[in-house]
């Protein structure tokens, strides 16, 4: 699994010869850069996309290298109900807080 950190730093101190683009499995495009580099082009490109890595977010980096996005799996429907039902059952119950079940329950219902 590649990680956005490596790809930031190897964009920032070796982008100008395509160490990114090898790490993020693109050969193509890191062979072209080492082919001109003495140009200077890749390192204007690398400059560029080396914002773009930094202001990608998590979910869009595994998307586009990753082959999707691995850190929160899909929660169905019906799973989210019943977790709901038994959240609202705990606050009922007292036994976690106002903003526990509001914190709790908007995390339940961005993973739908």
């Amino acid at each position: 699994m590649k990680n956005r950190t490596v790809a930031i730093l190897l964009c920032f101190f070796l982008g100008g010869l395509g160490a990114h683009k090898f790490y993020l499995g693109q050969i193509g495009l890191g062979v072209l850069y080492l082919l001109f580099f003495w140009t200077f082009i890749p390192a204007i490109v690398a400059f560029f996309e080396f914002f773009m890595l930094v202001f990608t977010s998590d979910d869009d980096f595994n998307r586009r290298f990753n082959g999707g996005s691995q850190l929160q799996p899909m929660v169905s429907a019906k799973d989210s109900t019943s977790a709901l039902s038994d959240l609202k059952q705990l606050y009922d119950s007292g036994v976690i807080t106002a903003e526990e079940y509001e914190e709790k329950r908007k995390k339940l219902l961005r993973n739908l």
